[in-house]
């Protein structure tokens, strides 16, 4: 084997490394909008209870107000029958106390309803409001993992990134540039194994002067289908 191989078989094992530690590190910003997202239903369930209350509260109010107003024109009916001293009129005035009262009357029980209804509605309002907080909790114990995994991440990162710079350091210049366009090109296997006759990248049949040459490990060798450099069984 070309004693240069060598160098890039230990150089492409970290950067094969390192690769997969960026990918971790790129999924992390999805796995923290996933676990986010895990709580949107649950502010979806809240927000709804909460809404539907509102608007409960909202329509008692406006109850209470309708209430309020027939018993200001009651006492007004009164005061003016108080005051008449026609007949006909007492008696229309006393008409209009018996409509508004019963009117009354039944705003009233609309009122007992809605209350009823307010109270199942925060009774909902609670439970979403717990439901969240448990969803909240699972989530921040997911988001505390994901920090503690990308600073582990970070400083693998940092370790091999220090290991890579060093050993570059020792590979023939001349042969460095076409590893690295390899690798990136190649998705991260830019020196294989010649195997059985074939390229162990993109496992195409070699010539027989290309496995001679590779056998031979006198000079860098590459594959004529893929370009990858080559190394014997």
């Amino acid at each position: 084997m070309h004693p240069v191989i060598k160098e890039l078989l230990i150089l492409q094992e970290r950067d094969q490394k390192l690769l997969i530690v960026q990918r971790d590190l790129d999924r992390i910003p999805r796995d923290e909008a996933n676990a986010n997202g895990q709580l949107n239903g649950d502010q979806q369930v809240l927000q709804k209870a909460i809404d539907a209350l509102r608007q409960c509260e909202v329509a008692t109010k406006k109850i209470e107000l309708d209430i309020a107003t027939r018993r200001n024109t009651i006492l007004r009916l009164k005061q003016q029958q108080f005051e008449t001293r026609k007949n006909e009129e007492y008696t229309a005035l006393g008409n209009e106390v018996i409509r508004y009262t019963k009117e009354i009357d039944g705003l009233e029980t609309q009122e007992l309803e809605h209350m009823e209804i307010a109270d199942n509605l925060r009774a909902k309002v609670k439970e979403a409001e717990a439901q969240l907080a448990r969803s909240q909790s699972l989530v921040n114990a997911d988001l505390a993992d994901l920090t503690a995994k990308k600073a582990q991440l970070l400083q693998r990162k940092e370790e091999l990134t220090t290991e890579r710079k060093n050993l570059c350091s020792g590979v023939d210049p001349e042969v460095l540039p076409l590893y690295e366009k390899l690798m990136k090109s190649k998705n991260g296997s830019a020196v294989v194994q010649a195997s059985n006759g074939m390229c162990g990248g993109c496992h195409m049949k070699l010539v027989p002067t290309t496995l001679v040459k590779v056998l031979a490990g006198s000079e860098i060798t590459q594959c004529e289908n893929c370009g990858r450099m080559l190394y014997p069984d």
